[in-house]
């Protein structure tokens, strides 16, 4: 890598520990413990693996981070002295007691929501005074509101999936004949082919499979004239060791639809475009849900919508902001989340239309362009 992009790196990971001791302060917690999941590579690009053999990364509000990690995993490590210390231990230490030093006499610690439950509960035992907290408090704030580079490489993730999409829409992925799970193999191949590496979830669901928001593609052959749903994304590594999220639902009739589901697919289709226009920085989260929410209802679905509009999304697929009922947080430039409303009539047939939105001064910006129609395909 570049000095220069070294360099970059470095800057970005010390202003990211630098917010997250501030917010620590702001909250008077005083340690933030982060393990496995997206917190810790995030903050300082390093992802850890999820074993039995604990690794933690240890920020004190006003002291020196360290990485509390396997020796056997310390070559993976990319490490900055500059940024944290690095502690690697052996097969017969105790990693709990090491981190329990590091805390020290703290009163309020904030751990990482991915952290394994047996690791939190032998902390609680070598630190029984202190009061754990969910990080997400902390760091979902901030990695909520993306950096240009992240909104960057969003973008790209988006661009990657629409081509994907528009292949589907355009006969390129046959359909007719083939099961629901051989048609996911099959965007799982593009995901990856596209450049992400790795597969997140590839849905695909047929006839009346499709009112299943979070169906399992299996063997149910896909036939002709009847809805298939297709909700697919994965995460794209980039330079930082960091990967960033993509999402996007299109639904295609395998050969033509009829009166039915064109005046269902319409409402959905008013109502996803209602609610990505509702997205302008101040607005809140519920009302981005109510601007869908309240089409369909008036339409008489309300009761088929069965799910909240959105999520964020970025170095996961689901994270701050969440666009639902009851979340009154206004939204903010830098914002990225997804509008995804759905129509799911059991038995029948269901629609999602997703796209990935981000908040900028100018409003709202669709990171999808792939086409939104109800497309007919005849393979």
């Amino acid at each position: 890598m570049p000095a220069n992009a070294t360099g970059s790196l470095a800057l970005m990971h010390s202003d990211r520990l630098e917010r997250v001791r501030r917010a620590l302060r702001d909250q008077d917690i005083d340690v933030c413990l982060l393990s496995v999941g997206p917190d810790l590579p995030w903050l300082i690009g390093y992802e850890a693996m999820p074993l039995e053999r604990l690794t933690m990364l240890v920020v004190p509000r006003d002291a020196r981070a360290t990485l509390v990690v396997p020796r056997l995993e310390v070559p993976r490590v990319v490490h900055d002295p500059d940024l944290f210390d690095l502690r690697g231990w052996g097969e017969t230490e105790d990693p709990v007691a090491i981190v329990a030093a590091l805390v020290g006499p703290a009163r309020r610690a904030a751990i990482g929501n991915r952290t394994w439950a047996q690791f939190l509960v032998d902390l609680q035992h070598h630190l029984p005074s202190v009061a754990f907290v969910n990080a997400s408090r902390v760091i979902g704030p901030l990695r909520a509101v993306k950096e240009p580079a992240e909104l960057a490489m969003l973008r790209r993730a988006a661009a990657a999936v629409d081509r994907i999409a528009a292949e589907l829409q355009a006969g390129a992925i046959p359909l007719i004949g083939r099961t629901e799970a051989e048609v996911s193999a099959e965007l799982g191949r593009r995901i990856l082919a596209e450049g992400h590496h790795r597969v997140n979830f590839a849905i695909v669901a047929a006839g009346e499979n499709a009112a299943s928001p979070h169906h399992e593609p299996g063997a149910r052959v896909i036939g002709p004239d009847e809805v298939v749903l297709c909700d697919f994304g994965g995460t794209m590594r980039t330079d930082t060791g960091v990967g960033y999220c993509s999402d996007i639902t299109r639904c295609v009739v395998t050969g033509a639809p009829d009166p039915e589901m064109l005046e269902v697919y319409a409402v959905l289709e008013e109502a996803q475009r209602a609610a990505v226009a509702a997205g302008a920085v101040g607005t809140r989260c519920e009302a981005v849900d109510d601007a869908a929410r309240s089409i369909i209802a008036a339409a008489g679905y309300g009761e088929w919508f069965m799910h909240r509009t959105g999520h964020g999304i970025g170095v996961e697929e689901h994270e701050d902001p969440y666009i639902v009922a009851g979340n009154s947080h206004r939204l903010e430039v830098g914002n990225v989340y997804s509008v995804e409303p759905g129509i799911y009539l059991p038995g029948r047939f269901g629609f999602r239309l997703e796209d990935i939105v981000a908040t900028t001064a100018e409003g709202p910006e669709p990171l999808n362009r792939a086409d939104h129609g109800l497309v007919a395909v005849d393979v």
